[in-house]
């Protein structure tokens, strides 16, 4: 269905007319960068290009009162004086005669998106937006924001298009008090933030921004603010936050529509944000939310001030909407104490209003004097001081990685043995013909004796060859077709034929009768998971066995609080994902399983089925690994207490040496 691109230039006309510090790095560059490098990217060219336009005044008024609009349509015909007496009346604000015009725009913007995705025109998008939104409240400005461009863009998918669960996502580093104030006692809107706050001591400098704010009236619970109290938050931290808190809350609200106030001054090298999460870590948030709301992400920009950081995070959230795997991960995979003191606060504040967290220990953590940032707000990063000059080097680093810089797709390969199947795929994936040659097949086959039948023996071959294919970089990701007699043999040969063709780090999920294999090496190259097991067992770090998960918010708490935090812990080059004889998964379950094992390999993930089911399942996991979104798991349902149990003592057999698995700090640390 295509990912749209809504701009108008003219929303670069604002720019500050006097001198003032605080504002002057809302400027129109901000936009100019992230178009040019979307256009040097080629990804521009593969978006959907909508020119925005004006939201008229009634659509503003879905939010805003009548006066404050007329205040700010009064701001064309303004001098400069009078522009900057107005500003000083709001906090961290000005007006430029160009500002009524160019906040229509960007609500304009947001609102064309939301219309293309929910009319089925595209799939999702983004706006790419000045003046930002998500700080402005019913009669004021505030922060840069003008009109809240996403909150509109809320109200109005409710009135126009009559949904009735609506997902805000608030990356930005600071938090969004207007989105909060204009939704806090509304259970239609789920309003997730996560925000610089030190303690309260961190602008807007709210005690409402805190982790006990989850709303008022009908509202409570549906507002859920996560505070960073620490600077340095990097891409464990992020990816923790969404598995952990986010994710379960989103999959138990079940969400119609998913809007992102994307903000990028949570990226590294920002001086509002002063956090290390580098760009590629907004293509893994993207591509986490894409399995909700059946792919309907529509994303607004809102803050980011580095602009070659701005540029890259934007053109690393396209990529993925667009349906490229995300690139994999860099840095250690360990969230800090900060965060998870964060993390489980907000756990325990939200406990009592949503059953997904009341599976997790969720007593209240006392955060320890050495977590608390100094008196007084910190320091600006100023251009040219020390610590901006580690932020810049270190992201200029990162920037000249090339896995950074976006490559022309590489699609899916379908392999079956039966030639009458037909299968519906989408356009650019492909049914691959090809084989290893007889005696390369045969030599890998000759260890396993259910691997001695002609058909076992076809499925090999275009097992070897799909698996070459992907190491080499020529497919992203393949499915096979196996008999289900050979199913236990052909995995194997596909774990001996990765590490012998280079991979270092190889991630087999195995569910249903899957033996482990005898030879399985010992060296950390791979990580087992057997789900299926007949109990939960952590033989060592590297070989994991739990039961299959009979309800849905077991099968999510599993997926969500055992796979994810392992396998983006392991960061594997590879992932095979078998689903032997009696795997027990739906469609669906199989397709959410494998399409969210796509961000911690870079999208290399390689499914092995039984050709008993190889039409309806293929035909869904080949559409997931193209990057398209899985289907609903239906209602929600409480994990069992077997299932909680298993889990909960998986996790603390593992903990100690998969720091990803960790919801809530350890006291000692």
């Amino acid at each position: 269905m295509g990912t749209a691109l809504v701009y108008h230039e003219d929303m670069t006309a604002t720019r500050l007319l006097w001198d003032d510090p605080e504002c002057e790095i809302e400027r129109p560059e901000r936009l100019t960068a992230a178009l040019d490098r979307l256009r040097k990217c080629g990804l521009e060219q593969r978006c959907l290009r909508l020119s925005a336009r004006e939201a008229s005044e009634e659509e503003l008024g879905l939010v805003h009162s009548p006066e404050y609009v007329s205040l700010v349509r009064e701001t064309q015909v303004l001098g400069k004086e009078e522009l900057q007496a107005l500003s000083g009346q709001f906090d961290a604000i000005y007006f430029h005669p160009s500002t009524f015009h160019c906040a229509r725009l960007a609500v304009g913007a947001a609102l064309q998106l939301l219309d293309a995705v929910l009319t089925g025109e595209v799939q999702n998008g983004l706006a790419l937006v000045r003046p930002p939104g998500h700080h402005s409240q019913r009669a004021a400005a505030s922060g840069f924001c003008v009109f809240n461009n996403v909150a509109i863009a809320a109200a109005h998918a409710k009135q126009k298009h009559g949904l009735h669960r609506i997902l805000i996502v608030d990356w930005d580093v600071h938090h969004g008090q207007g989105t909060q104030y204009l939704f806090e006692d509304d259970p239609s809107v789920l309003y997730f933030s996560w925000h610089r706050y030190e303690h309260g001591r961190f602008w807007p400098f709210l005690r409402e921004s805190d982790a006990d704010a989850v709303g008022r009236g009908q509202g409570l619970g549906f507002t859920v603010n996560l505070p960073w109290n620490q600077v340095g938050m990097g891409n464990a931290d992020y990816v923790a936050a969404f598995l952990h808190l986010l994710l379960p809350l989103a999959f138990e609200f079940d969400p119609e529509l998913v809007l992102v106030s994307a903000g990028f001054d949570s990226a590294i090298g920002d001086p509002e944000g002063q956090m290390q999460a580098t760009p590629e870590c907004f293509a893994h948030l993207t591509q986490l939310l894409q399995v909700l709301a059946g792919g309907r992400v529509c994303a607004v920009l809102e803050g980011g001030y580095h602009l070659e950081s701005l540029a890259e995070s934007v053109c690393m959230t396209v990529q993925t909407l667009l349906g490229d795997p995300a690139p994999p991960l860099s840095g250690p995979m360990v969230p800090c104490q900060s965060a998870l003191e964060s993390i489980q606060s907000v756990c325990a504040a939200q406990a009592p209003h949503w059953k997904s967290l009341q599976l997790q220990d969720v007593t209240p953590v006392q955060t320890s004097p050495s977590t608390h940032s100094s008196e007084g707000r910190p320091p600006p990063l100023l251009p040219g001081g020390p610590v901006c000059k580690t932020a810049a080097s270190a992201l200029s680093s990162l920037l000249d990685q090339p896995c950074l810089h976006p490559a022309p797709p590489v699609c899916p390969a379908v392999a079956l043995t039966a030639p009458d199947i037909t299968l519906v795929l989408p356009p650019d994936v492909t049914q691959q013909e090809g084989s290893a040659l007889n005696e390369e097949t045969e030599a890998w086959a000759k260890p396993h004796e259910s691997l001695a039948q002609d058909e076992a023996l076809t499925a090999l071959g275009k097992l070897l060859y799909l698996l070459d294919g992907m190491l080499d970089g020529q497919v992203s990701s393949g499915i096979v077709a196996t008999p289900p007699s050979a199913a236990a043999a052909t995995l194997d040969v596909a774990i001996q034929r990765g590490l012998s063709h280079g991979a270092q780090r190889l991630l087999c999920v195995a569910l249903g009768q899957l033996d482990r294999p005898p030879d399985l090496v010992h060296d950390g190259r791979i990580l087992w998971l057997n789900i299926r097991g007949k109990e939960a067992a952590a033989l060592s770090m590297f070989q994991v066995s739990t039961p299959l998960p009979v309800l849905t918010g077991g099968f999510l708490s599993c997926i969500l609080g055992l796979v994810l935090p392992l396998a983006y812990g392991f960061q594997p080059e590879l992932v095979l994902v078998a689903l032997g004889p009696a795997h027990g998964l739906q469609g669906p379950h199989a397709a959410l399983l494998t399409s969210m094992l796509r961000g911690p390999a870079g999208g290399r993930v390689l499914a092995l089925l039984e050709e008993d089911s190889t039409p309806q399942l293929a035909g869904i996991l080949a559409r997931v690994l193209h990057g398209e979104a899985p289907p609903s798991l239906g209602p929600y349902s409480v994990a069992s207490p077997e299932d909680t149990q298993a889990l909960r003592y998986l996790r603390g057999q593992l903990e100690p040496q998969w720091k990803m698995l960790q919801c809530r700090p350890h006291l000692e640390a």
